[in-house]
This record gives structure tokens, sequence and C-alpha cells, in this order.
């Protein structure tokens, strides 16, 4: 006699009734954080252990991840137009998208990409370039603390307060002894920024040297960009070395729970537009900025509108 299931069937129906029950859907990964895949772990930092070329979390090849971040860009707007209506009704919360990098990393480019979304309302932007006589008047971080922007703006640096230990390191403009003190002068500065509501997106555009010789050619070779070139880059290149060494003390000593640092790789453009976009896009998220509630009368005041 052939054996039968709990419910009475034959084994060769209740194999059928198996088969033909569908398959449970399977869980949906959890989309992966950008500030936390290319957030800098702490501790010992080697930035020639990072692959410049990579592209780590991308939605796919060039077409998709542009494709993706033409998609985003209508909110990051209104998440930045959120803060900045926050700030006007007296919030003390503002952002500062801090970049750093190599020469031709594309710190402009990614200014005008990535800030591009937004309304330059409510946008702030500030390129450190060599200090002034005015500025070398005071200590180092006098003219970032000048630039740093009001409540309910998106603050760009093009540079920053860690040029006081890039450039300043590498070339000895200063004595060791001094540098050295600067790293923790930084972290107490970052904090109180923290402090007063600003939040960092501290971004590393990661180049490779062969990737800013090629860069550099392109501008000599068309005339159009010869106003983006400048000799003093071909004579960097020699001190690549070095300057790979000073960002990673930089990265590895500057790196607090409140001012992270974010290493994006940089030699694919479309990739770092989307990264770097998709960590404004996260922070600003997390924020959650809201437009604040009116002060006045609403009803009264529509009736009054319709009586003008």
């Amino acid at each position: 006699m052939a054996k039968k299931d709990s419910k009475g069937r034959s084994a060769k129906a209740a194999k059928a009734a198996k088969a033909a029950k569908p398959a449970q859907a399977a869980k949906p990964p959890e989309a992966v954080r950008m500030t936390d895949l290319l957030r800098v772990p702490t501790g010992t930092v080697d930035l020639s252990t990072f692959d410049a070329r990579s592209t780590p979390g991308a939605p796919g090849d060039r077409a998709a991840t542009e494709a993706e971040f033409a998609t985003t860009a209508p909110r990051v707007a209104e998440l930045q137009q959120r803060l900045y209506a926050e700030g006007i009704g007296g919030g003390r919360r503002r952002v500062v998208l801090l970049l750093q990098g190599m020469d031709t990393s594309g710190k402009d480019g990614t200014v005008k990409h990535v800030v591009g979304q937004v309304n330059p309302q409510g946008v702030v932007i500030k390129s450190f370039k060599a200090p002034t006589q005015a500025e070398r008047r005071h200590d180092f971080l006098w003219r970032v603390r000048l630039a740093v922007p009001p409540a309910g703006s998106l603050g760009i640096f093009n540079r920053s307060q860690y040029e006081d230990v890039l450039i300043v390191r590498v070339h000895n403009l200063v004595p060791q002894s001094e540098w050295e003190t600067r790293y923790d002068r930084i972290n107490a500065f970052e904090q109180e920024l923290a402090d007063d509501g600003v939040h960092l997106i501290k971004v590393f555009l990661h180049l490779s040297k062969d990737e800013q010789k090629a860069r550099l050619i392109d501008r000599l070779d068309d005339p159009d960009k010869h106003w983006k070139y400048n000799p003093g880059d071909i004579t960097e290149r020699a001190f690549w070395g070095d300057y790979e060494q000073a960002y990673s003390a930089a990265l590895e000593r500057c790196n607090s729970a409140e001012a992270p640092w974010f290493v994006v790789p940089a030699d694919r453009k479309w990739y770092r537009n989307w990264a770097v976009g998709q960590l404004l896009l996260e922070t600003l998220e997390e924020l959650a900025p809201q437009y604040p509630p009116a002060d006045f009368d609403v009803v009264g005041e529509r009736a009054r509108a319709e009586q003008s």
C-alpha cells in the first residue's frame, strides 16, 4: 500500500504539490551605504593599498551610474532647500563638504557636477590657495574659521586646513615640531564645529599617478584647457611619494567619529561624481531637515491675501 503524508496524499501527489508551491521570495539585500563603504577605518592608513580606479558600490557601468546620479539630483536639491529653510527658521545645522586631493584629482569638477545639482542660494564655496600676507599673520586655522558657512548652508571647501599638514610638511615650510602639533589642533577645531552643528563630509579624491599624468598631457594638448595648466604641477609630481605619506598621516590622525574621512577613487570621473553625490545625499537624509512651521496665523493671512 502506497504511503501517504499527513494530509492523506500519496507521496507522488505530495511531491507534485510541493513543486507547484511558489518559492518564497528572497529577501532583498540591504542597500549599501556609501558613508560606510568609503569611510576610512580607524588605525594605520596606507594610501598605496587603495585602488584609484575601483568603483565600490557603483550601481553598474558608466551609463547606469550616470543615470542614477541624475535621478538622485532632485532629492539632494529638496533636502538642501529644507536645510536652508531650517536655518532661516533659527536652526543651527549646516553641512560642509571638504575636498582634498592631488592636483587634477577633480576638486573643481566635483563642485561643478555635485553642487550643480542644488540651488545656489544657501551654498557657500571657498577655495583655499596659498595664504596671503594678511593670512600669514594669523594662526593657520584663522582663515578657515572665517569660511565656516552660516546656519542652514551647504559649504564647500576646495582644499582646507589640511594644506597646513600637507604641502607645509612635504616642502618643510615650517619646522616639524610645528606641523606635528597641527593634527591635534585640527581635531579640536573639528570637534568645535561638530558641537556647533556643522556636519563635515571630508573627502579625499584618490587619484593615481598615471591618471594624473594623462590629465596633465590632455590639458597641454587642448588649447581650451591651457588656462587650467600649471607648470608647478609637473614639479610637484617628483614629490608624489611624500604627498602620499602626508595624506596617509592626515587620514589616520584626523579621523574622528564626528569628522570621519572618506576615500573616493577618482580615476573615473563618472564614479567620483556619483560617489560624492551619494555621500552628500546620505548625510542630508540622515539629518532629515524640516521646513520650519509658520510663525503667523496662516488662515488669517490667507483671508487677508484674498481681500488684498
